[in-house]
């Protein structure tokens, strides 16, 4: 296997957390250069993780690197502007989600053609594939209903980050920054969404987005799945459930999970089944990033793919539509006319009009 040369922009703390991850890959990717305007910030960012290049914009490292991919863990708002720019020059992106702010943002982005792959490393634990496998040889039977919640807490001082609980730099709160995680993971695991109505409120976070919302998800096999996504909760857990015909199988971890994080109720059967199947696969970075550099490998387009992204982010948009105007909202019904189309808070949220 090739190693893989790596550019990361962006020096936050997810930064850390891939330039980790890529490390503990036994040599399959070198992080070569990275890009961030905080020179402090940058220097103890590249001697940390011993990288050899530092550029203070994203336009000096196109003109001077060629890397095999390039990784962006900058906030949000900054997406859409970077990976186009990225694109423009032929490089493989690999963006921190959300991907963008909006639909639009994503649309313009698969406008420009090239290879785009989002972070969503839950989707690549062993528990998840399993779980998949499982589902498509039919062994669980038909997906039935799920429980799909992100209950945790962040203070008012969490806030005190310029772009973080504003719609034009972080497109919106728990819904769209933390929740997507596991819905993200949900749709991996039963498919396209149908409808979905949604309520949502800006209970106590001193932000111009929600810090709660609850919401009731159809999917295209007839399953249907109770949301919340909240800031609010000081016992944190990201919990899923998903009851098919012949098993329940859960999930319960924070920020992470790890094959005990799973359990299955069916008979004796199912759940020896379930036991013998590979493990020993964390939802960490590094499964993704192992993926992706398979697929660059064999000349195939990196998981997961803009389509994939599309449809958690359009649920997302979906679930804004549907609290903000009080209806349902089908996928496929927020196209260009629709302000939830341009902005995830549509012609502005309740209680900004309020």
């Amino acid at each position: 296997m090739r190693s893989f040369d790596v550019v990361i922009v962006g020096t936050g703390g997810i930064a850390g957390v891939h330039a980790g991850d890529y490390a503990r890959l036994g040599g399959r990717a070198k992080v070569v250069a990275a890009v961030e305007v905080d020179a402090d910030r940058l220097r103890g960012f590249s001697e940390k993780f011993e990288i050899p290049r530092t550029y203070s914009s994203l336009e000096q490292m196109l003109a001077s690197e060629d890397p095999d991919v390039i990784d962006l863990c900058t906030p949000p708002g900054l997406h859409r502007d970077q990976a186009l720019a990225c694109l423009a020059d032929s490089r493989t992106v690999l963006c921190e989600k959300p991907p963008a702010l909006s639909l639009i943002e994503l649309d313009d982005i698969a406008a420009a053609g090239g290879s785009f792959a989002t972070i969503s490393q839950h989707r690549f634990g062993s528990g998840a594939v399993n779980l998949r496998r499982m589902l498509a040889a039919g062994d669980l039977g038909r997906p039935m209903t799920a429980v799909c919640h992100t209950l945790w807490y962040r203070p008012d001082d969490y806030f005190r980050v310029p772009w973080r609980g504003k719609w034009e730099l972080e497109g919106g709160g728990p819904t769209m920054g933390h929740g997507i995680h596991q819905m993200d993971l949900m749709l991996s695991i039963l498919g396209p969404w149908r409808e979905v109505v949604a309520t949502a409120a800006r209970q106590a976070r001193p932000t111009a987005t929600e810090d709660l919302s609850c919401a009731i998800v159809t999917f295209e096999n007839g399953a249907m799945a109770t949301v919340v996504n909240s800031l609010l909760s000081p016992r944190e857990t990201s919990y899923l459930r998903f009851d098919f015909e012949h098993a329940t199988v859960e999930l319960e971890h924070l920020y992470g999970y790890q094959d005990k994080s799973w359990r299955i109720t069916a008979d004796p059967d199912r759940t020896q089944a379930w036991q013998a199947m590979p493990a020993g696969v964390s939802s960490g970075h590094s499964a993704q990033f192992a993926a992706v550099f398979d697929a660059l490998e064999a000349k195939a387009p990196p998981p997961v793919t803009l389509p994939d992204a599309r449809m958690t982010l359009e649920l997302i948009a979906a679930i804004y539509a549907s609290a903000f105007t009080g209806r349902s909202v089908r996928r496929g019904e927020i196209g260009p006319r629709s302000p939830f189309y341009q902005r995830m808070d549509g012609s502005g949220a309740p209680w900004e009009r309020a």
